[in-house]
């Protein structure tokens, strides 16, 4: 097997690791004020990285699943906050109007959400379902030419700064999850209204909102999919949206990692540097063997997507691990700092705080583990 990426990878971890360079400055401010970074997202995308999987007639880079974790990865490095927004914007949102969107969907919504001109946002979870895309209580009441949309999204990324929306919506109740579709909705439309910011511990100064519809009139022409298509939409559509939380979370990760390394190396106790010290070794040896396993899990998952294969064990393996390997070793990067791990100027501590949610969104740990079981027992 052959490990060395591409030039073209290189490059586009290249420009990523250059771009996250620039959230540095501000990242804890925007942190303690929850603050959207517009500048930031608007730089991406220019950069491409918006866009990075679209093809190129359409408005993106026209690159592969392996490039965006490459950039996604160097991004979370520095601020999981921004890789956030831009994943849910290409995983949850472009990939599916790009995969199963009519060409006039593709026009209209894809291009300037590809561009980076708008902002994508997929609303799935309810305050009783979760990521349980089975159990709708949003309902798209059929009307002929069109569907009144009502209910409540909870936990959507994105949420208030995005323009256009999937919404996972319940049509005919008797059919169960064949009664699912997935409508695109644009802000602003009548009846649709977004709920306060939520005020959370991590990935701070990444919106997300809960939004409520009442008789919001979505044509028919919005439906992604042929009638009762939407849950298998939400299945697809998560299965990549694993590859880019493990990405983040590979980030936080490693960008966590990299700051331990280095305090290592410059603070002294006992007159020597604690890296010198054996039990600051064995911290950092396990964190690097773990991380670059998680690495090539992440990696392995992109990989495969790309392939055309199937693809829900590898995005859920690397989903599942990563995300534990970023909390545990986020704390381990707090402890190596000692006290200066605990306060905001050495950044670990938002590391720590951000790598939580990793293991929380497009399922629980406990969900890619029943993932990962069905797949091996089906095989």
């Amino acid at each position: 097997m052959y490990f060395e990426l591409s030039e073209e990878h290189k490059m586009i971890r290249d420009a990523a690791r250059e771009f996250a360079q620039e959230l540095k400055a501000g990242a804890i401010q925007r942190d303690e004020e929850a603050k959207f970074p517009f500048e930031f997202v608007k730089k991406m995308g220019e950069l491409g990285f918006m866009g990075i999987m679209i093809p190129q007639g359409y408005g993106g880079a026209g690159l592969d699943t392996l490039a965006y974790v490459l950039a996604l990865e160097e991004i979370a490095k520095i601020d999981a906050s921004a890789a956030v927004i831009m994943s849910a914007h290409n995983s949850l949102v472009l990939w599916g109007i790009n995969e199963y969107g009519t060409e006039e969907q593709k026009q209209k919504y894809l291009v300037p959400l590809a561009t980076g001109e708008k902002l994508g946002a997929f609303a799935l979870s309810e305050p009783e379902a979760g990521s349980d895309a089975s159990s709708q209580h949003t309902t798209a009441e059929d009307k002929g030419d069109h569907y009144l949309l009502n209910g409540t999204k909870n936990w959507i990324t994105n949420g208030g700064n995005a323009d256009i929306y999937l919404i996972i919506a319940q049509t005919d109740v008797e059919k169960g999850h064949k009664g699912i579709n997935v409508l695109i909705v644009e802000k602003g439309s009548t009846g649709f209204t977004i709920g306060p910011k939520e005020n959370k511990l991590g990935i701070r100064s990444s919106d997300t909102h809960s939004l409520l519809f009442s008789d919001v009139k979505v044509p028919k022409e919005n439906r992604i999919g042929e009638d009762g298509f939407g849950f298998r939409f939400a299945m697809k559509t998560l299965d990549g949206g694993r590859i880019g939380i493990a990405a983040q979370a590979l980030g936080i990760a490693a960008g966590a990692y990299d700051l331990a390394l280095a305090y290592s190396k410059t603070r002294k106790t006992f007159g020597k540097p604690i890296s010198d010290h054996q039990a600051i070794q064995f911290k950092l040896a396990d964190m690097e063997v773990e991380i670059e396993a998680a690495r090539l899990l992440t990696y392995k998952a992109a990989w495969v997507k790309d392939q055309g294969l199937p693809y829900s064990k590898e995005a859920a393996m690397a989903k599942l691990h990563t995300s534990e390997v970023a909390m545990k070793h986020t704390i381990e990067a707090v402890q190596i700092h000692g006290g200066y791990g605990y306060v905001k100027e050495y950044h670990v501590e938002r590391f720590m705080r951000d790598a939580k949610i990793t293991q929380i969104y497009e399922g629980t740990s406990e969900i890619q583990r029943l993932v990962i079981a069905r797949e091996i027992l089906r095989a």
